[in-house]
């Protein structure tokens, strides 16, 4: 039987400065390009989560030298296609969706079948999506018919550069086909709809053959394959999906000020920011200087006792996908009804996320209407809550506990939240910046 969380005080002001665990996306793809690069490459900062872990075990599985020290993490990359394959190798991605389906394109060129892993939670998500253009690509599979994990990858001497249109705003698929291009001749284009560019960047910054045009909807990138790229070094900032909790928790709460430093601003990642904003937030991004190709700020947050409804521009649904569930309590706390449309990926994520979140808010005594892809939310500015509230075990989903944790502090009530140990998976600091706020909670 796991942990639980006990939460029954909402009363607290602060005016603090906090520093968020490093980025998970740009972590993961640290680790990656380090393993592809010549030589020791070094990485400041980096994210210790229990996703992060896992990656590293499963890069050293194939035979990559990774050293950690603190935050700190040495990597000695043989250059591309520089992995050690043996038979029978099995990596565990644990619950990282962002690392077993990238780590797929540096398997291009395996000569024998790598059998993938993942937790209940992953074990339920999408693996089309990126099997079907690596296929194109080169590589064969064993799956099964839900084309979900495990699965079993084997590569081909004889990898072909494609063209792809990739139409669902994944960075996860673009990604992969970028990662997989690396081992290919030639060039590789991809048509993609907007979604996180860290990879692209990624590419500019370590010189690797990339051009990339963008229009209002689309990017088309283009990678040449088989240049070898030189080890480097990388200093990771703050993860802005991780500080999403504190701007919410800052914003809802009374007589409260945050700076929280040193964060990814990048414009794929700062959506849940515009969309707060929009809905009356103020919050300010301050000392902005671009590093790495990847742009990185101060950001400035204040308590705001009126918030307006939104009707939510779907355009901007994949730069604040992970952020949905915590700007559903803003929404919860709005003056009149907010709506979000087309959101059939968010249940595509480590749980249902749109039916879960709605139910979140039924429990709070907020009204929602809901269909399969949009939620109309009925804000309640005054609610106050004197009950009792259980949160049970939501497919051991992160952002369902931190979001549930910040809920209990900003709207009252008794609560009891399971499923403790999930938000490991991404921001192993969570707790310990929440009593750094100086709220109260109990672990049994």
């Amino acid at each position: 039987m796991g942990k639980k969380l006990f939460i029954s005080n909402k009363d607290n002001s602060f005016k603090k400065t906090i520093l968020i665990d490093g980025d998970k996306s740009i972590s993961i793809r640290a680790l990656l390009l380090g393993s592809q690069a010549q030589g020791k490459t070094f990485i400041e900062n980096i994210l210790l989560s229990e996703d992060i872990i896992n990656s590293i075990n499963c890069l050293k599985k194939l035979g990559i030298k990774i050293l950690l020290n603190k935050k700190n993490c040495s990597i000695y990359g043989n250059g591309l296609n520089g992995f050690k394959f043996k038979k029978n190798i099995i990596l565990n991605a644990g619950n990282s969706g962002t690392f077993a389906r990238l780590i797929l394109g540096l398997l291009i060129k395996s000569p024998y079948y790598i059998k993938l892993v993942g937790d209940k939670s992953l074990s339920q998500r999408d693996f089309e999506r990126v099997i079907v253009p690596l296929q194109k690509i080169g590589a064969n599979f064993r799956i099964n018919k839900k084309k979900t994990l495990p699965l079993k990858i084997i590569g081909s001497n004889f990898t072909n550069p494609i063209f792809y249109n990739e139409n669902r705003g994944s960075a996860q698929c673009k990604s992969t086909i970028m990662l997989a291009a690396l081992n290919s001749p030639g060039q590789t284009i991809i048509k993609a709809k907007k979604s996180r560019d860290h990879t692209e960047n990624f590419f500019k910054y370590l010189g690797i053959p990339i051009s990339v045009k963008k229009n209002k909807i689309y990017d088309e990138i283009k990678v040449r394959g088989q240049k070898i790229f030189k080890s480097f070094k990388y200093k990771v900032p703050s993860d802005p999906s991780s500080s999403a909790f504190f701007i919410v928790l800052t914003l809802l709460s009374k007589n409260c000020e945050l700076k929280i430093k040193n964060v990814n601003v990048n414009q794929s990642r700062t959506g849940f920011i515009n969309i707060l904003n929009k809905m009356g937030a103020k919050i300010k991004i301050k000392n902005v200087k671009k590093k790495y190709g990847e742009m990185q700020a101060d950001i400035f947050v204040k308590s705001q006792p009126v918030l307006k409804k939104i009707n939510c521009p779907s355009n901007l649904n994949s730069n604040l996908i992970d952020e949905f569930l915590i700007i559903f309590l803003v929404a919860a706390k709005a003056n009149g009804i907010s709506s979000f449309s087309n959101l059939g990926e968010l249940n595509k994520k480590e749980s249902p996320r749109l039916k879960l979140g709605s139910k979140l808010l039924n429990h709070l005594g907020i009204k929602t209407k809901l269909t399969k892809d949009s939620i109309k939310i009925y804000g309640n500015p005054y609610i106050d809550l004197k009950k009792t509230i259980n949160i049970g075990n939501y497919f051991k989903d992160h952002r369902i506990f931190m979001t549930s944790v910040i809920a209990a502090y900003v709207f009252g009530g008794k609560w009891q939240i399971d499923d403790v140990d999930s938000y490991k998976s991404s921001f192993p600091s969570f707790l310990k910046i929440i009593r750094e706020l100086g709220y109260k909670f109990k672990l049994v």
